[in-house]
């Protein structure tokens, strides 16, 4: 899932240095919504949450 971050982070500076705001944009919300994510499974797996086996 980082590497999605990785390439969505990419794909919005890429985008806003050619000019194309609405995809820029777009980019990154999605990176946002994956950190947010991975952010909340690791505070799950941190508390124990999650069974590791």
């Amino acid at each position: 899932m980082i590497r999605w971050i990785i390439i969505l982070l990419i794909i919005a500076a890429a985008a806003s240095l050619l000019g194309m705001p609405a995809l820029a944009g777009a980019a990154a919300l999605g990176a946002r919504v994956l950190i947010g994510i991975v952010l909340i499974l690791f505070l799950l797996l941190l508390l124990g949450v999650f069974a590791v086996t």
